[in-house]
């Protein structure tokens, strides 16, 4: 594969450099290690991508560079981190401060709780350019513009007072990398930074801070679990496990000939597998005739209304009882919007037949009852279990709201739904923040099937995580649907991901269904040329 890789001078100075770096965790009497003995360099004008799965230490060594880390609870055991001579671990917060955010940015992974929810995009991409560059007024709104342009947001001027909750997850991730662009750093640190986003905005982004980091004589350090896009876009590569730092090598010599054994499984742990063989002749569980999610665009004093934002318009489909429909689309084509309209969360037009049930002619008390046969499993695990419940409460809940079986009965049930999930049931009084991002989803996946469901909406489910969990977490949703005979609708902008579950594919673009049939054809013999684009994108990378 055509590695895109600019010329970068190994013999200059480093741009940073992590000297034996260790970092432990105390939390009460429990000391947790995090980074054990770690040296990297990272050169001057490089792309340099740090791979390993969730938890073994890619985004503390990260914060401890920005020294985000919080300090009540973090040791530096030992080792120095080096910027322009300067020993960052020995910095005051007001001396950080002024490298944080100008000198060296980060893009994080999960740009909901990065974003303040009650500040605009203009305000929060202002205060940057206003503390590090002073600029405001009209020349700080041109370069705010400029920037959305740079990372592809359209009509960059509607979303200036935009909220963060008004933004798909793409955008809000396109507003991270802009307002880490901001001031052009030296070094930027890209934590996961295409995770939210769909693989042709991947590559609209991944393009852009290359061409950047070329322009600018950036360095950048990149956090992925995506080694389609460490192979295409990296110079080279240091792979992590456990909190060590176990192979560094060029991107060509490591993808060749792998010399760690972890690396050697990380490279063998592409998506893979095939949808469980379906029942052709299978009732539907859900018939779509029409369906349509218009938003008002209301103007002047008086608020009339000007036009429509058309979020879904006039979508129809079937899913049929132990089958798998794919949708797939970029950021903002309606994915969501169009969920929340199947589960009666927002008011739609059109026909929603579910089990032979017309969902359009039932009011709010009357689809109650049938939300335990639809269940749904988030794209961010961490954000969507309350972080007050223990796990066993979570996975309950929905027993709880619908009054199912007795305590005891409850807890045993708790039991199974874990044990499914190939989660230690011993693990039901813990706390979500104790698990990872695997564990975190295989919880929710639990408190979903607890129900016993006909129907479960997975949305972007494998998105935050890294390749060899996907691949297990893959397995675990085919092992249920072919032991319980769910039906599922799993939205997802991984081509690779929905190829190995989905039997139908819908493709979305702007709220239109611009293709619907059979996976295989669809990936086979793609009709339109934006599905041809999405499937060039996802399996280029």
């Amino acid at each position: 594969m055509h590695l895109i890789q600019g010329p970068v001078d190994m013999s200059e100075t480093p741009a940073l450099k992590i000297e034996s770096l260790s970092i432990s965790f105390q939390q009460g009497s429990k000391e947790t290690h995090a980074i054990k003995d770690v040296s990297l360099e990272l050169k001057q004008g490089e792309m340099f991508a740090l791979v390993g799965e969730s938890g073994s230490g890619k985004s503390v060594t990260a914060m401890a560079i920005t020294q985000l880390l919080p300090r009540s609870i973090t040791h530096y055991n030992s080792g120095r981190i080096l910027y322009q001579s300067q020993d960052l671990l020995k910095l005051s917060q007001e001396q950080m401060r002024t490298i944080r955010g100008n000198k060296i940015a980060m893009i994080f992974q999960e740009p909901l709780t990065a974003l303040n929810p009650l500040h605009t995009v203009q305000k929060q991409i202002g205060e940057i350019l206003k503390i590090h560059r002073n600029l405001t007024g009209k020349a700080a709104v041109a370069r705010i513009l400029e920037l959305l342009t740079l990372v592809g947001i359209p009509e960059p001027e509607t979303k200036l007072k935009s909220y963060p909750h008004q933004l798909s997850g793409g955008q809000r991730q396109r507003v991270m990398i802009a307002m880490a662009l901001a001031n052009e750093p030296d070094l930027l640190i890209a934590d996961e930074p295409t995770t939210a986003l769909d693989v042709t905005i991947q590559k609209q982004v991944l393009n852009l801070l290359k061409e950047l980091q070329q322009k600018l004589k950036m360095t950048v350090l990149l956090i992925t679990h995506d080694l389609g896009i460490v192979k295409r876009y990296a110079h080279r590569v240091g792979v992590m496990t456990k909190g060590q730092l176990v192979e560094v090598n060029t991107t060509e010599q490591l993808f060749n000939a792998p010399q760690h054994e972890y690396t050697k499984s990380l490279l063998a742990a592409e998506p893979s597998g095939l949808p469980v063989p379906p029942n052709d002749s299978a009732d539907p569980i859900m018939k779509v005739q029409s369906l349509r999610v218009w938003f008002p665009i209301k103007r002047g004093v008086f608020k009339h209304t000007v036009g429509h934002v058309k979020a879904v318009d006039d979508i129809s489909f079937t899913i049929k009882k132990g089958h798998t429909l794919g949708i797939v689309g970029e950021s903002g084509s309606g994915k969501t919007t169009l969920v929340q309209a199947l589960l009666k969360l927002i008011e739609s037009n059109g026909s929603i037949e579910f089990d032979g049930q017309e969902l359009e002619l039932l009011n709010s008390q009357q689809v109650r009852p049938l939300r335990k046969k639809m269940q749904i499993v988030f794209q961010d695990p961490f954000s969507s279990l309350s972080p007050r419940m223990s796990i066993g409460e979570i996975v309950a809940e929905g027993l709880n709201i619908h009054h199912i079986g007795s305590q005891g009965e409850r807890e045993a049930k708790v039991i199974k739904a874990l044990d499914e999930v190939g989660l230690d049931p011993e693990m039901r009084h813990r706390f979500p923040h104790e698990f990872s991002g695997g564990q975190r989803q295989r919880i929710a996946i639990a408190r979903a099937l607890i129900l016993e469901p006909e129907l479960i909406v997975l949305d972007e489910p494998t998105s935050a995580l890294d390749r060899s969990i996907q691949s297990q977490l893959m397995d675990l949703l085919r092992h249920l649907q072919l032991k319980h005979g769910f039906s599922y609708l799993f939205i997802s902008h991984d081509l690779k991901v929905v190829k190995t579950i989905a039997h139908d594919v819908l493709v979305l673009k702007q709220g239109k269904a611009l293709e619907c049939g059979p996976a295989d054809a669809v990936f086979s013999a793609p009709q339109h040329d934006y599905t041809r684009e999405l499937i060039s994108s996802a399996f280029a990378l």
